[in-house]
């Protein structure tokens, strides 16, 4: 349940079109629901602003159905990371219209439609190897709501691919730098813009890159201010955060607690706040 949905049960209980008993039927499994196998976190969008996400190794497919079923029959948008071909299948049996993006390996249901921020993102691949997370990124950052846009395979050893195309940079609101063998695209991109540089450590690279861990390293150790660091081959997440990061110009969420009208506040000793 979403938001928009809680709300339009509360005005109708108020409005006398839903009877209370109804109403407290469809909120009683709120918060989550136990599969046995699996305990979904159904209060996760009122929470955090997005359903729970579907990690999909260590499931078995009929696993993943069983999850989608129950999100889409809260009407959520479900969204299934690192998914294969059997899990698609298994999930396309629940949902015919479930959309699988291969090069990712997610799958997509019940997506829904949504105003985009001003900012748009721009996802960066140092090579091609790299684009199946970068895609990841790409797939997470627009079902949350953002604009994204691609620059592929312009890694430090020809530099001048990126450069060419800087204006993608410099317009960017967000960015996420995508890169294994040495990772030192991360810190390039950085120096070349004043917003937040997302960098993926990916584990594209030879004996010594240690399954990305020279990348992460080499990223986490930036002398460009503005890169931040996630896990190696973790485009979910860079696109998750990315777009956080590109909704905050969205109007603050108001008080639980606004102050009364003609209420002052008065700071007690210690606190963080004035104390008259």
């Amino acid at each position: 349940m979403n938001v928009q949905a809680l709300r339009e049960l509360l005005a109708g209980v108020q409005g006398g079109e839903i009877e209370v008993d109804a109403a407290l039927e469809r909120i009683r499994r709120l918060p989550f629901e136990d599969l046995g196998f699996a305990t979904i976190d159904h209060h996760r969008h009122l929470r955090c602003g997005f359903p729970e996400v579907i990690f999909c190794p260590g499931k078995t497919p009929e696993q993943v159905a069983g999850i989608t079923e129950r999100l889409l029959a809260r009407d959520a948008e479900v969204l299934a990371s690192r998914a294969d071909r059997a899990a698609y299948e298994a999930v396309r049996a629940v949902r015919p219209d479930a959309e699988y993006h291969e090069a990712a390996r997610m799958i997509v249901c019940n997506r829904k439609p949504k105003t985009p921020p001003p900012g748009k993102i721009l996802v960066v691949s140092a090579g091609t190897s790299d684009i199946p997370v970068a895609e990841e990124a790409c797939v997470t950052a627009e079902m949350l709501g953002s604009r994204v846009e691609k620059l592929y395979d312009v890694g430090v050893a020809g530099i001048h691919r990126l450069l060419q195309q800087a204006d993608h940079v410099f317009e960017a609101n967000v960015l996420i730098v995508v890169a294994g063998m040495e990772g030192a695209l991360a810190s390039v991109v950085g120096g070349l813009t004043n917003r937040p540089v997302i960098a993926v450590p990916t584990s594209i690279g030879y004996g010594a890159s240690f399954g990305g861990l020279a990348a992460l390293l080499a990223m986490l150790n930036s002398c460009a201010s503005s890169v931040c660091v996630v896990n190696i081959d973790n485009g979910f997440g860079a696109g998750y955060i990315a777009s956080l990061i590109n909704h905050t110009n969205l109007p603050p969420i108001p008080p639980t607690n606004p102050p009364q009208p003609g209420a002052s506040h008065v700071a007690t000793p210690g606190s963080d706040g004035p104390n008259p």
